[in-house]
């Protein structure tokens, strides 16, 4: 299971001996048993999966779940494998930042279902969902770590970055970490950020360059291309009439990247179908709306009410307004022959 996180992440820009580390990890350990994601109030004094127990944790919101997070996993299972326990992943829901800061709380790159996967293909052998509260985030740095670090959880080891904070107003800090660790017998390890250039690998950098469209480079950080939810919607069945019958995607959870039309993969079924994607308004029809449209290639069926996912792997051009429905016709015919060579390139894994 593991080993497919090779083919996903190709050519994540990482240091390319701390990348082949990674990947001969990977490839060596033996397939991991399957640990459902766990939802624990973090007032539960006993964890539900005992298999769960008594390992090397890791705590943080892991969106996206990109280059600088895999390389924690890594640190994490080497820990875990050391003290004969299980690693754990250690995640919130909703995100702490959608309580304290509402306002300025950013776009998810990642639903809880995906992060779960993405990680468990890093490296965990399971996931712990901690549903977050008021009452959650005023507890002190103290009183988090006694409770969810020693007593649900009776860790052995913690990794985390060297931004990792906890507690009542984030007063709890790597230093603080690893005094309260030593204090309990815990192993503690601050790993250092992973670096792409001269920019920190980060969650903001990713939504950084979705906004910007730059899906190629994105998903170069990200551990897997970046995925799109949602269920189909009724549209105005004007890409039928043009001759590129077109599913619009609502209920969408997680941010949708900058405008643009898309050499992506649509995930049916489990299954994946070339698609091109158009993200943005309809000025050629004057609408100002934004909408995500998906037309599959090589595919009759319908669509509507069903729930697709859609991996990005580059943006062919951006949103541009035709003459006539004529112009925009032509203009999306050289589009899907432009996408199915990107496509040809680029297979699904």
């Amino acid at each position: 299971m593991r080993s497919e996180l090779r083919n996903e992440r190709r050519g994540c820009p990482l240091d390319p001996t701390a990348d082949r580390g990674i990947i001969d990890f990977l490839e060596s350990s033996p397939a991991l048993p399957r640990i459902d994601a766990t939802v624990i109030p973090l007032s539960t004094a006993d964890m539900p999966d005992a298999r769960l127990l008594g390992g090397a944790i890791s705590i943080g919101n892991f969106d996206g779940v990109h280059c600088g997070h895999a390389v924690l996993i890594r640190r994490l299972r080497a820990m875990a494998d050391r003290i004969g326990g299980p690693a754990v992943a250690v995640t919130f829901d909703p995100p702490p930042a959608s309580l304290l800061r509402p306002e300025r709380m950013p776009p998810q790159l990642t639903t809880i279902a995906r992060r779960e996967e993405l990680l468990r293909r890093c490296g965990v052998d399971g996931v712990v969902v901690i549903h977050t509260t008021k009452e959650l985030l005023q507890q002190s740095p103290e009183v988090f770590f006694q409770s969810l670090v020693v007593g649900s959880l009776r860790a052995r080891g913690m990794v985390e970055g060297p931004n990792f904070f906890f507690g009542r107003d984030r007063a709890g800090n790597p230093t603080m970490l690893k005094r309260l660790c030593d204090q309990s017998a815990i192993q503690c390890e601050i790993a250092q950020p992973e670096t792409v250039g001269d920019r920190m690998v980060s969650s903001t950098r990713v939504r950084e360059l979705l906004i910007d469209g730059d899906v190629a480079q994105a998903s170069q950080i990200l551990t897997a291309p970046y995925r799109l939810s949602g269920t189909v919607i009724s549209g105005a069945g004007r890409g039928r009439l043009l001759g590129f019958p077109t599913a619009n995607l609502g209920e969408i959870v997680t941010l949708v990247p900058g405008p643009g039309v898309y050499a992506c993969w649509a995930i049916v079924d489990g299954k994946p179908i070339g698609a091109a994607v158009n993200i943005g308004p309809n000025p050629t029809f004057g609408e100002s709306h934004h909408k995500v449209e998906v037309h599959l290639l090589d595919f009759a069926g319908d669509l509507y009410n069903r729930s697709i996912a859609i991996d990005f792997v580059m943006r062919v051009r951006p949103v541009k307004q035709f003459s006539s429905g004529e112009s925009l016709q032509q203009q999306v015919a050289a589009d899907l022959a432009e996408i199915r060579r990107f496509l040809a390139a680029s297979p699904w894994s």
